[in-house]
């Protein structure tokens, strides 16, 4: 069944994304891997990874909020989507609002 989920190309989902049919897709697919498979359900990496998402490294450099001028790494690693990264942009949206150290720069890697 998730075979045919991922072949999934219909024409009426080919109408209204030519480009990308599988993103039509997408709804139906996360439906259908929420099915339990005994007591255990799909993890939600294997999910994310039916979807589309692949695994993005951001390794961010920042300034210490004690020391300007000494710079430190975070190296970040989760599943998002190429090209938007919401993912990766929730969690930059949340550094800047909530923690002090200033970002000085963001490297992404992303391998789907």
């Amino acid at each position: 069944m998730l075979e045919e989920l991922l072949r999934c190309r219909h024409v009426e989902h080919r109408q209204l994304c030519p480009r990308r049919p599988w993103v039509v897709c997408a709804r139906s697919l996360e439906r259908n891997l929420r099915i339990r498979n005994g007591d255990a359900m799909v993890s939600e990496d294997f999910r994310k990874q039916a979807l589309g998402y692949g695994l993005t490294t951001a390794h961010i450099l920042y300034r210490r909020p004690d020391h300007r001028w000494l710079l430190q790494s975070f190296v970040w690693q989760n599943y998002d989507l190429f090209p938007e990264f919401p993912e990766l942009r929730r969690f930059l949206t949340f550094w800047m609002k909530k923690l002090d150290g200033p970002l000085h720069s963001v490297r992404v890697a992303h391998c789907s």
